[in-house]
């Protein structure tokens, strides 16, 4: 059976990242993609121009469509823009998240550096969101940001941070390493089985808009096909590995592109 993936988060008119870079990590990853839309963005490989955000209840009403109609067997949050929105996806969410994988990546800051969440939000993403996620996949900056501490800078600190936000609730935390100043970029998940490490080597290109939406799209697809959270994580990686040392196959923008979604296709 094909499995159903519905993201809720941001557009990305450049493709790269957000409801498209989802849509395209759903469909490599043998899901049928679904999308709720909480923003819409300016923006291309060089950065972010302009946010217009959906009001919360109209974000809520695309979601309540959805689940009136359509077998859901994972979900994907991604931008959440602001408090507001983030709590009309909580309501909606928490009386399915026992028996409903949902994967949280806590989108602050574009490729670019353009702020994508009001600060205000952060605790309502840490408060109502994650406490109903089975995985949260925030970036070092983010980890930090969620536990208002300076950024993680070493693998024990790292480890440590994972630890104490999945206490808050989660399932599962992984942070993901790339911001570490180290030749590798080694990313580490939290569980009630302990710690665990995927080593990850840097690849030499620039091409590396939507990395995080990518990665926490394809661990939502394998939850939905029923995979085990460590096992969804390696999958996606892997997968994420391979769209990264493809990226230079395409020719998007002139700033960071995008990965190729689909190097195991495209030949």
């Amino acid at each position: 059976m094909i499995r159903n993936v519905l993201s809720i988060a941001g557009s990305d008119p450049s493709g790269g990242a957000g409801i498209q870079a989802d849509l395209k990590t759903f469909s490599a990853r043998g899901a049928y993609g679904m999308a709720v839309l909480t923003a819409l963005t300016a923006q291309n490989t060089q950065g972010v121009t302009g946010v217009h955000t959906v009001p919360a209840a109209f974000v809520a009403e695309q979601i309540r469509a959805v689940f009136a109609d359509v077998r859901v067997d994972a979900v994907k949050i991604g931008m959440i823009a602001n408090a507001e929105i983030a709590g009309a996806i909580a309501d909606m969410l928490r009386s399915r998240h026992d028996s409903l994988p949902i994967v949280l990546d806590p989108v602050m800051i574009a490729k670019g550096g353009s702020p994508l969440l009001a600060s205000d939000a952060v605790a309502a993403v840490a408060h109502q969101l994650m406490p109903l996620a089975a995985v949260v996949t925030p970036n070092l900056p983010e980890a930090a940001a969620l536990l208002d501490e300076p950024v993680a800078t070493t693998r024990e600190a790292m480890a440590d941070q994972a630890r104490r936000l999945q206490r808050i609730g989660p399932k599962a935390v992984l942070v993901k390493g790339g911001h570490l100043e180290s030749e590798d970029s080694p990313d580490v998940l939290a569980d009630v089985a302990g710690i665990h490490w995927f080593e990850g080597k840097r690849a030499p290109t620039r091409n590396t808009h939507g990395t995080g939406c990518t990665l926490s799209s394809a661990i939502a697809a394998e939850l939905a096909k029923g995979a085990a959270p460590a096992d969804a994580v390696a999958i996606a990686k892997a997968y994420l590995a391979g769209a990264i040392a493809a990226a230079d196959e395409l020719s998007v923008g002139t700033g960071h592109g995008p990965v190729q979604h689909f190097h195991e296709w495209w030949r």
